[in-house]
C-alpha cells in the first residue's frame, strides 16, 4: 500500500492513497484526514485503506484523480520527531579517514543519532534554499515511520512496530557542521529541513525488497546530468531499523509517526558509487589527497529514486533543485 499527503488542507497536508504505479490517488478524509491521524488509529484504519489501494489499483474509485507529485508534500509534512541514524558505518568510516579521524570502536555497537528539524518538512519537489558558500549537499536515505513506540522496547520486538518505508534527502550544509560539532552540543544550523519521497510505503507492500528491518534495493542518486552512486539500500547496513528503534526508544517512548532515518546509503564496493557529495569527497581526497567535486550550488539539481525489479518506481522520485535563500517560500500556512 501506498500512501501519500497532498499540500492542500494545512500543516498535515490530506491523506491520499496512491496507485501502485504513482499515475492516480485518491483523497480518504472519511478513513483519516491526516497519515497523522492514521498512524495514530493504524490498527483501526490500515484494513480499509488497503480496500481502497486495492480498489484504486482495480479502476474502481469513482473519485480517484491524476497526480501530479508537485502537488504532494512530504508523507508526513511534519512530525512529532525525526531521528537521523549512521546505520552504513562505510560512509562514516571513509568521510573520518579522509579527515584523519579513526573510527572509535563503541560506533561498531551504538549507533550514532541525532534528533533533527521536524516541524516543517520539505516536499519530494520543493526547492533546496541555501547560499553556495554553506557547503549544500544531498544525502540519500531510507525512513520508517513507525506507531506507539513504548520506552526499552527490544529490537526483537521494535520491528514490528514499522508501518511505513520511505525515501530521504537529509540535506546537510558542510561548512556550517564542523563548527557545531566542535562544540559538543549538535546540529542547528548545518542540518535544515530534509525532503521525502511522494509516497510512504507499507513494509507488506514493498514485497521481497523489505526483509529482516531492512530495504533491498539500488537507490539511484543524480545531480544535474551525472549519477553520482546507486548503492544497495540491503548491502553493508550495520545497524537495522528495528535496532535503530531500539536505540531511540532507550530511554523514552516513540510518539505515533515518529521518523527514524538510516543515514547515508553507503556500499564498500566502490563502484555502487556514492550517496552524498561528501563521500565523493572524501574518496577523491584519499585517492588523490585533494577533493575536486564542489558542493551544490543554486541552479543545481537532485534526483533520487528507487526502481524495482521490473523497472517501476516504487516510493516517486525526490526531485529537488537549489535556490537561494531569498527564493525559498518559507514555511508552511494553516489553510
Amino acid at each position: 500500500m501506498k500512501l501519500g499527503s497532498l499540500r492542500a488542507g494545512g500543516r498535515d497536508g490530506t491523506l491520499v492513497v496512491v496507485a501502485r504505479d504513482l499515475a492516480r490517488a485518491v483523497a480518504v478524509r472519511g478513513v483519516a484526514a491526516t497519515l497523522q491521524r492514521a498512524i495514530e488509529g493504524w490498527d483501526s484504519v490500515a484494513d480499509e485503506l488497503a480496500r481502497v489501494y486495492d480498489a484504486l489499483n482495480g479502476g474502481r474509485c469513482a473519485d480517484a484523480f491524476d497526480l501530479d507529485p508537485a502537488d504532494l508534500a512530504a508523507p508526513l509534512p511534519r512530525a512529532y520527531q525525526w531521528l537521523d541514524a549512521s546505520a552504513y558505518l562505510n560512509h562514516v568510516e571513509l568521510v573520518r579517514k579522509a579527515r584523519g579521524a579513526d573510527m572509535p570502536p563503541e560506533m561498531y555497537d551504538d549507533p550514532l543519532m541525532y534528533q533533527g528539524v521536524s516541524d516543517g518538512f520539505l516536499g519530494p519537489t520543493e526547492p533546496i534554499p541555501g547560499h553556495a558558500d554553506w557547503g549544500v549537499d544531498f544525502e540519500a536515505e531510507v525512513a520508517v515511520i513507525t506507531d506507539d513506540v513504548p520506552m526499552g522496547v527490544s529490537a526483537a520486538e521494535a520491528g514490528s512496530h514499522i508501518k511505513l518505508v520511505m525515501l530521504v534527502n537529509d540535506v546537510s550544509l558542510r561548512a556550517l557542521i564542523p563548527a557545531e560539532v566542535a562544540k559538543g552540543f549538535g546540529f542547528i544550523h548545518g542540518k535544515p529541513a530534509s525532503a521525502f519521497s511522494p509516497v510512504a510505503v507499507t513494509p507488506g507492500g514493498l514485497g521481497d525488497a523489505w526483509r529482516d528491518n531492512r530495504l533491498r534495493g539500488r537507490i539511484v542518486c543524480r545531480l544535474n546530468d551525472e549519477t553520482i552512486g546507486e548503492p544497495d539500500t540491503g548491502v553493508d547496513m550495520n545497524f537495522d531499523f528495528a535496532r535503530l528503534i531500539a536505540h531511540a526508544a532507550k530511554t523514552r517512548a516513540l510518539g505515533a509517526g515518529a521518523i527514524i532515518g538510516s543515514g547515508t546509503v553507503s556500499n564498500r564496493d566502490r563502484a555502487m558509487g556514492s550517496a552524498c557529495l561528501a563521500e565523493k569527497r572524501a574518496l577523491e581526497t584519499l585517492d588523490s589527497g585533494a577533493p575536486t567535486t564542489p558542493f551544490m550550488k543554486p541552479g543545481d539539481r537532485v534526483r533520487i529514486e528507487m526502481r524495482d525489479a521490473a523497472g517501476q518506481t516504487v516510493f516517486g522520485a525526490i526531485d529537488q533543485t537549489m535556490v537561494g535563500p531569498a527564493q525559498s517560500t518559507g514555511g508552511r500556512d494553516g489553510v
